[in-house]
């Protein structure tokens, strides 16, 4: 059906390194995009049809347009969801991200934190949410994760940073225990939430698709040393790999320092930074032989010519932008022919 299925087919080979598709294109197409209401949990029925209404859109568009976009309902969320939950007070402004304020500034508030009943917790919604969507959709449509951050980064929004980087030095457990109740809500959340919609999903950021494994992102490793890497950071994210098969990251932190510790996390299927152009110049050498990357600049010029830029064993992925339907369909039609890629007829 438009191709989707060897859309899916393309990103599992490209992913798993298992065959010859080392090149991902995604087309943005910012003319088609309508702009999405406020993200207040009140709102939930004038979300519902934006989701729609925009999963619509990406499946018409994959009828004329051939990139390696795969539909998806955008269950667009911000980082505070899972603060939310326990108990962290949310500023939401009108038609900006939301974010959380901290709710903790000492180790004794933080051990008394809770870990929230899932279905008691303002995360509740959410399902509420796409249960009426998939009822309109039905099994098949892929959904797009609520935003999803590691353990380490969602706690650093529950317990005040001004507080708690001096906290990982003087009372590293208090630390290390919050970011596990953060784990407990976080993988039950997501363990149902594939349970009843699927395993494979749009990541929250950027748009990849995963047939399993969770994504999310990790900023805070910027700020941190190797060595508070190795012992709070990966450990949590070498669980959540192990759990769900599979993880995909993104890290808009400086975070050139880690880039060997990433190494160490298993299974790690795509990694997406956002970075200077210099760095990720860099970074394409650095993990061409390791794992897929999406980041934030592809290479210079026309976009089907990114490729022949970065090291022959990457597999990458080149995210361009057209301004309008004709300059879309020239920038796919080059890129298959460019790198010989398998085209399908749209219906």
């Amino acid at each position: 059906m438009n191709g989707i299925g060897e859309r899916k087919a393309r990103w599992n080979e490209f992913l798993y390194g298992n065959g010859n598709v080392r090149q991902i294109l995604m087309v943005n197409t910012p003319w088609l995009e309508e702009e999405r209401p406020s993200l207040w949990p009140e709102l939930k029925q004038e979300r519902i049809d934006w989701i729609l209404r925009k999963y619509e859109m990406l499946m018409k568009r994959a009828q004329w347009l051939d990139d390696d976009t795969v539909p998806f309902l955008d269950m667009l969320t911000g980082t505070d969801i899972f603060p939310e939950a326990f108990g962290c007070a949310v500023y939401r402004p009108d038609f900006a991200m939301p974010s959380a304020r901290p709710l903790v500034h000492t180790a004794s508030e933080a051990a008394k934190l809770k870990v929230p009943m899932l279905w008691d917790s303002s995360l509740a919604y959410l399902f509420e949410m796409a249960d009426k969507i998939q009822e309109r959709t039905g099994k098949d449509a892929v959904f797009k994760v609520p935003d999803n951050q590691s353990p380490m980064d969602i706690a650093t929004l529950i317990w005040d940073k001004n507080e708690f980087y001096i906290a990982i030095l003087e009372e590293p457990e208090a630390v290390k225990e919050l970011a596990y109740k953060v784990y407990l809500l976080q993988t039950e959340f997501f363990d149902e939430w594939f349970r009843r919609y699927g395993k494979n999903h749009i990541a929250h950021y950027p748009n990849y698709y995963m047939d399993h494994g969770i994504t999310l992102a990790d900023d805070e490793v910027g700020i941190v040393s190797s060595e508070i890497f190795k012992e709070f950071y990966l450990p949590e994210l070498c669980a959540l790999s192990d759990r769900y098969s599979g993880l995909g990251m993104h890290c808009c932190a400086d975070s050139r320092h880690q880039w060997e510790n990433f190494k160490l996390i298993p299974n790690l299927r795509l990694l997406n930074l956002a970075r200077p152009n210099d760095i990720l110049v860099e970074a394409y050498k650095f993990f061409a032989d390791f794992t897929a990357q999406y980041h934030c600049w592809c290479g210079d010029g026309p976009a089907w010519t990114w490729p022949s830029q970065r090291p022959e064993n990457a597999r990458i992925v080149c995210d361009a932008t057209a301004e309008n339907k004709e300059e879309a369909l020239e920038i796919s039609e080059r890129f298959r022919e460019m790198w010989e890629i398998k085209t399908f007829k749209g219906d």
